[in-house]
């Protein structure tokens, strides 16, 4: 059987990270992120790695897609003019929220405010009840007139959310219509029982907007990628990786571009996801860090915590409730401003402090010489000794270590009376800090023990920060994969096709109606394996069915799983006794003789997982000799001490060393620190564990 020949892209806010697969062999590379036109870095990467491999471009079986611009338009505020339709009395949802306050304290407290400003907020005459009665008819003649105006706004993109469209959306569908009919063919228009069929008015026409606000965008940059690919004679099919994990077709992602906000990390999980399988790990920590962020996300049993909702531009740092918040499969995890490009900088009250913002690609840290003035996290390393300034992204990129240096003396050690290393020593303590405290946070608010976790580092930036992060958390063993750097593009090879349909429908445990239900998910189970089984090539998919229950009355759900076949109306009670197990395990107790009831019905259809490689005992064995020596700092010691340098794949599965050592690799390094050894496991993964 031939070898399947895979390729995966993930763009970042400073990288582009592209990996190649034929069998066993792999080939990756790293360019900078082109922000201006994000598709052309993408074919620099494809023709680096292709280079590389001897393969023609047409013999690729299949591309895979990830990207961060959908989440950059919203953060930057750079999608379609839009407009919002919705129901009479209803134009300012958008605005009022969940109509509290995300911060008690704060007397000048910045909300986010709407993607779709007021003066762009219609309202139609229409009103159906929950049950679908029609009690305020469609007022179709004043459609004509508000066809109008939204031409004379020069709106590009309208979202349509009405009242209980998630049940009955035949108003909304309507209105589409005409519009469609009126408006320039080059208007997108989205409904809020397409994008997100749910209760709770205020995030379902937020995410309504928000996919209406970037779905020119991301249209264009997927049509013109693929018109790229097809120039350079790569016709494969072109899959896109989804927030919540799974790959899309590109029509369905170009329909739905909000689905890929966290499609980058999402990789990152589920390589996290594939380790923790192959190396019979229980509960994991995930460490993800780029460019621009790290990443933070727990698992347990190989499986990551996932979440249907999500919050975009946050005003204020990991505060929740400050951003806007959208209704998505997504992969529970934290993301903070923590990457090689967040800037360092000497508050009014003479602090360090690190990011959130970053130098991107443009103009980078210092040490890129790209235009950069202020240092970031990649100068300290720099000036640590942590990074080889000959042999960075593979040799490609020329570091300025003596500018890094100068840049972190002026900016930081002038300021605070700190001379050597010790201004790069302060950002990387700082920054290592904020990404502790992010997973503590993480971990205590699930309830979790991250002490008991075993960490896996990859990005750019975490085999750098792994050591020292797991000192401050608890952690006693890291596992850094082969292509650490490029992890979350390898992720991407790992996940399975899958498209998950989400909607509302309010039934009772105690009084369980499963000719209801049954029709219900025998409908959502046909939409999406419409969408998934064209790319199966005719192998059976993977079904998952779970219910949103909750106490009668009460405003938040657990999820729970539904049995996989016709149900009867017994299965109420079965599904009762799951969520009430699941919900002590949460809360500690149950609530006797209290009703229960499930609000919203999800069901994912997937490929079939590949069966997991375990990693086998190994006999330890003497390392290689080391390359060179160079000079880092090891915060453990707290002070500066002379490391031998190893080149990652001299050091053979058993190969066994102490720290402080550094293992070096196109790219990324993994610093050993003094407190940990390191030796390579039977899959070739770097295996760093505390000694005494």
């Amino acid at each position: 059987m031939a070898k399947r020949i895979k390729l995966a892209a993930d763009i970042g806010g400073t990288f582009t990270d592209i990996v190649l697969e034929s069998g066993e062999k792999r080939w990756s590379g790293k360019v900078l992120t082109t922000t201006a036109a994000p598709e052309l870095g993408v074919i620099e990467g494809i023709r680096l790695v292709l280079g590389q491999s001897g393969i023609r471009p047409e013999d690729v079986d299949v591309f895979i897609h990830g990207t961060t611009l959908a989440t950059n338009a919203l953060i930057e505020r750079k999608g379609a003019v839009t407009a919002f339709i919705t129901t009479e009395g209803f134009r300012d949802i958008l605005e009022q929220g969940y109509e509290k306050r995300f911060d008690h304290y704060d007397l000048m407290i910045d909300r986010s405010l709407p993607l779709v400003p007021r003066t762009r907020r219609y309202e139609v005459k229409e009103r159906l009840s929950a049950d679908g009665d029609v009690l305020v008819p469609l007022d179709e003649f004043a459609l004509a007139g508000l066809a109008e105006r939204l031409i004379a706004e020069n709106v590009k993109a309208v979202a349509i959310g009405f009242l209980h469209a998630y049940a009955h959306d035949a108003h909304e569908r309507r209105v589409r219509e005409v519009l469609e009919a009126a408006l320039p063919k080059d208007v997108t228009i989205c409904i809020s029982s397409e994008v997100a069929p749910e209760i709770r008015e205020f995030e379902r026409f937020s995410t309504t907007a928000a996919n209406a606000y970037v779905r020119p965008l991301m249209a264009g940059y997927l049509h013109r990628l693929r018109d790229e690919l097809k120039a350079m004679k790569l016709s494969a099919p072109l899959f896109l990786m989804m927030s919540g994990g799974g790959l899309t077709t590109l029509e369905t992602a170009a329909r739905f571009p909000i689905r890929l906000v966290e499609s980058g990390p999402a990789g990152g999980a589920i390589l996290a996801s594939e380790i923790a399988g192959e190396c019979a790990l229980p509960e994991v920590l995930s460490f993800d860090m780029g460019g621009t962020t790290a990443k933070i996300c727990l698992l347990t049993d190989g499986e990551p915590e996932r979440s249907r909702k999500f919050e975009i531009a946050r005003a204020y740092r990991d505060m929740k409730g400050s951003g806007i918040p959208v209704r998505i499969p997504v992969i529970e995890m934290v993301e903070i401003g923590a990457g090689g490009g967040s800037i360092a900088r000497v508050d009014r009250l003479s602090r360090i402090t690190v990011g959130p913002d970053s130098a991107g690609s443009t103009p980078g840290p210092v040490c890129y010489g790209r235009g950069g003035v202020e240092p970031a996290v990649t100068d300290a390393n720099l000036a640590l000794g942590k990074i080889d300034p000959a042999y960075f992204a593979g040799g490609k990129i020329a570091l300025d270590e003596a500018g890094a240096k100068a840049a972190l003396q002026k900016n930081i050690g002038d300021r605070l009376g700190l001379k050597d290393f010790w201004p790069a020593a302060g950002v990387t303590e700082i920054v290592e800090e904020n990404m502790a405290n992010a997973a503590r946070v993480h971990a205590i608010e699930r309830g979790r023990d991250i002490a008991a976790c075993t960490m896996i580092a990859f990005g750019g930036g975490a085999p750098l920060h792994a050591c020292r992060l797991a000192e401050k958390v608890g952690v006693s063993r890291i596992i850094v994969p082969r292509g650490a750097g490029v992890g979350s593009a390898i992720g991407f090879l790992r996940a399975p096709v899958a498209y998950e349909i989400t909607k509302s429908a309010v039934v009772s445990l105690e009084t369980f109606d499963a000719a209801r239900v049954n029709t219900l998910l025998e409908g959502m189970t046909r939409d999406a394996r419409a969408v998934v089984e064209p790319a199966l090539g005719g192998a059976k998919p993977l079904i998952h069915i779970i219910a949103d229950c909750r106490y009668v009355g009460q405003g938040h759900e657990i999820r729970v799983a539904v049995p996989l076949r016709t149900l009867t109306n017994r299965d109420g009670v079965k599904v009762k006794a799951e969520f009430e197990r699941l919900y002590e395990q949460v809360y500690g107790l149950r609530i006797p003789n209290q009703e229960a009831e499930a609000i919203t019905w999800s069901v994912t259809v997937s490929s079939r997982p590949v069966k997991a490689h375990p990693a086998r005992k190994l006999a330890a064995k003497l390392a290689p000799k080391s390359r060179s020596r160079r000079t880092i700092y090891d915060p453990a010691l707290g002070k500066q001490v002379s490391a031998p340098v190893y080149w990652r794949f001299d050091m053979t599965p058993g190969s066994r060393i102490k720290g402080p050592a550094i293992i070096a690799e196109d790219e990324t390094s993994t610093i050993v620190g003094a407190n940990f050894s390191a030796s390579i496991n039977s899959l070739g993964y770097i295996v760093l564990e505390r000694v005494s």
